[in-house]
């Protein structure tokens, strides 16, 4: 290359050796350039499923660093467990209409990620859980009164909402976890009258328990007095007229010895015996 000076010189550069540092530098910049296009970072509590141009490649990442290829892209999706709140009006056997709170606990499986990115997509909760809650929750309520609901089976309805979530949920990478039912909210005609009625069962409960509690006292009673009976009837037949008649001699010694003033009454009858007062 012929480069002229500014007083009419004539120059050589050599441009080899410039376009030798551009090449390198372009080269450096690309690698540098695919170099952080190959890492990439997984978030904790989440898995990374890669595509490459738009394909599921099946290759799940963990969390952490990788290195992968400058084509592919990671698409995180959360492994952590979640908890979906459903609200919803749902029947009662008898056909009433019922406000019912459902809590679902739930976490995505790390093996079946890539399939549920391919086959539903990153908003499967929207897709897939929510309508499957709702369904569940209406076809475990329509088997049971709303009577049985708001006292005392819900652990009941909630197992059955669990089982058919489990069966439905778990080939598609969804493991349920536990299903809460948080609140129901009856027609407040039929509230009152399902309080009432436990109102009354609580009184009648507390009144055979006042009977019971008088039955075992009288019980107790009669025991007590044939106790008595007995205890009397035991003593009569130890008493003889020998032994009055030695016991009330010994009565007399006993104040005849005494040094008070006395007045003696002579006793009547075969075996009669002075009585001896004292003044």
């Amino acid at each position: 290359m012929t480069i002229y000076g500014d007083r009419g010189k004539v120059i050589d550069v050599d441009a080899k050796p410039i376009l030798r540092y551009l090449a390198v530098g372009a080269a450096a910049f690309l690698a540098v350039v695919v170099l952080f296009s190959s890492v990439t970072k997984v978030s904790t509590g989440h898995v990374g499923v890669l595509t490459l141009f738009g394909r599921v490649t099946g290759q799940v990442l963990s969390e952490g660093i990788h290195l992968i290829n400058p084509f592919k892209s990671n698409n995180e999706l959360s492994v952590r467990t979640q908890e979906i709140k459903e609200s919803a009006s749902v029947p009662s056997s008898e056909g009433l209409v019922m406000n019912l709170d459902t809590s679902l606990i739930y976490h995505l499986n790390p093996e079946k990620a890539a399939e549920m990115y391919q086959k539903v997509g990153p908003n499967y909760v929207q897709v897939l859980i929510e309508p499957n809650l709702r369904a569940a929750i209406r076809e475990s309520t329509a088997s049971h009164t709303a009577n049985a609901l708001y006292t005392g089976e819900r652990e009941m309805v909630a197992k059955e909402v669990f089982d058919r979530l489990a069966v439905q949920l778990a080939p598609r990478g969804i493991t349920v976890e536990s299903i809460l039912l948080r609140d129901i909210q009856l027609p407040s005609a039929l509230k009152a009258s399902i309080e009432t009625k436990q109102q009354a069962e609580q009184e009648a409960l507390a009144m055979n328990f006042r009977l019971q509690r008088e039955r075992q006292e009288a019980e107790r009673k009669r025991i007590e007095a044939q106790g008595i009976r007995d205890f009397q009837q035991i003593v009569a037949q130890g008493i003889s007229p020998q032994l009055l008649e030695w016991k009330g001699i010994e009565a007399t010694e006993n104040l005849a010895k005494s040094t008070n003033s006395k007045v003696v009454v002579i006793g009547s009858g075969k075996n009669g015996l002075p009585l001896i007062l004292g003044q």
